[in-house]
């Protein structure tokens, strides 16, 4: 199945909107305070019970320079000495875990994010991979999808090395921009040589996957510059490629206020370089995934997509929905069944309820039946750009029509702008509307009215 999107500026201009990334529905502004260990650990008995296989998550929020685009959660430190105790803690949590599985669940997946996890010594990485081993079933054949994000600038062949051997098969990389005057806006130096460097020592060491972050919108960035920087990407030929639109809210994260807004590119420029990435992209040979993804054919995620087993969860498109994702460290969200659950986001109080013996999850959701037939549409949606009504009803034994009624109107004018085709048989998005996918799953969001939008990025 052909999923490249067609560019329709006036269809852009009608609906990039802002709203949800749906990494999870109901998305993680509808979590609250009145989730508590015991309903965690009530999920992971069930999880126990079904002997489901797991994707293990875990977040090192350790960072030596700050990227001032930055809205991950993390640490500027340059103290390499904090992260130690951080990685026993790691291992505290996982002891209050891991009992309540079985070890017959093969954790298929594994990420580490950031933060920079290769903020951690060498020592550490191995200590912690023994931790992990330790406490739950890693697979040690190879055939596990293990990744991590790397910052070329705290990496080296060495480094490289090293994860391989640890058993990580995957890596992406953090560029976001090649150009010079770019990068110091965002104070984010690495050279083009850094990167090449230690995607080359991936290739060389066999790992099954590089994946390559870029965003637009960035400070000085220019459509001409930008093209640069994804012309200059394609000849590295990574498996996968991220191109992520900058939304600028210094309201809500405080390093992006160092970033001077008058330096930012208009949003007519940001669509000029989306539409050229986009070009490049498909002359190169890469499929659109969805939501600022693509990939190469022989990709899984490309292939996950055309066999109908492609999934979105918080490490954003994958091949392992069937897998329940349990978390470590701080802000860290775990989603087992229909639970939902995230630690603190605060390093000390995370550190302080680890050192308690205690879980630092503070806020989370239960779904309901509504919930998770929503969150089944979005997923259709968002991975395979269609909807059948037939098998809807046959999961959830309710008519399409008229479960969805109340939305019916917003989806037909969808259908006239040419966003999406609507029959009896179900619904599909058109090649125009795969850019403004998320503006065809909000339809089905039940708690966005509720929600102030100004929270999301816009869909372009």
């Amino acid at each position: 199945m052909s999923t490249q999107p067609l560019w329709d500026t006036d269809l852009i201009r009608r609906y990039d909107v802002a709203g949800p990334r749906y990494t999870s529905y109901p998305t993680a502004v509808q979590f609250h305070d009145q989730i508590s260990p015991i309903d965690l650990y009530q999920a992971l008995r069930e999880s126990k019970q079904a002997l489901r296989p797991l994707s293990l998550y875990v977040h090192v929020p350790f960072c030596a320079n700050i990227c001032y685009y930055c809205a991950c959660n993390k640490v500027i430190t340059k103290d390499r000495g904090r992260s130690q105790p951080y990685v026993e803690r790691l291992a505290h949590e996982a002891s209050l875990l891991a009992p309540h599985l079985d070890n017959r669940q093969v954790v298929e997946q594994l990420h580490f994010g950031g933060g920079t996890p290769t903020f951690l010594s060498h020592g550490e990485l191995k200590q912690l991979m023994q931790n992990l081993r330790h406490y739950f079933n890693l697979r040690s054949d190879d055939n596990g999808d293990y990744s991590i994000e790397i910052d070329p600038r705290e990496a080296d062949w060495t480094t490289m090395g090293l994860l391989r051997d640890l058993g990580f098969n995957r890596v992406s990389l953090g560029v976001q921009d090649i150009n010079p005057e770019v990068q110091r806006a965002v104070n984010r130096l690495q050279s083009l040589e850094e990167t090449r460097a230690v995607l080359d020592a991936a290739r060389a060491l066999e790992y099954r996957s590089v994946n390559i972050d870029l965003i637009y919108g960035l400070p000085k960035q220019t459509e001409d510059s930008f093209r640069d920087t994804v012309k200059a990407i394609i000849d590295m030929q990574p498996n996968r490629l991220s191109v992520f639109n900058y939304a600028h809210l210094p309201e809500r994260f405080k390093p992006q206020r160092r970033i001077n807004a008058a330096e930012l590119p208009t949003p007519g420029e940001k669509l000029g370089m989306l539409h050229s990435t986009i070009e490049l992209l498909t002359d190169a040979g890469y499929q659109y995934i969805g939501m600022d993804h693509f990939a190469l054919p022989d990709d899984e995620l490309s292939m996950a997509q055309d066999n109908g087993t492609l999934h979105r969860n918080f490490q954003g498109y994958t091949t392992h929905g069937h897998c329940d994702l349990v978390s470590l460290g701080v802000s860290a969200i775990s989603q087992i069944g229909g639970l939902y659950c995230q630690n603190s986001a605060d390093l000390n109080v995370y550190q302080e309820q680890i050192d308690n013996g205690q879980l630092a999850l503070v806020r989370g959701l239960k779904m309901n039946d509504d919930d998770h037939l929503r969150r089944w549409v979005i997923q259709q949606v968002a991975c395979h750009f269609k909807l059948d009504f037939a098998a809807f009803k046959q999961r959830f034994n309710v008519a399409f029509h008229d479960y969805f009624a109340a939305e019916m109107p917003r989806l037909q004018q969808q259908a006239a702008d040419g966003l999406i085709s609507l029959d009896g048989q179900g619904l599909a998005v058109s090649p125009a509307g795969r850019l403004l996918v998320r503006s065809v799953c909000m339809v089905f969001d039940r708690y966005l009215p509720e929600v102030n939008t100004q929270r999301f990025s816009r869909v372009i």
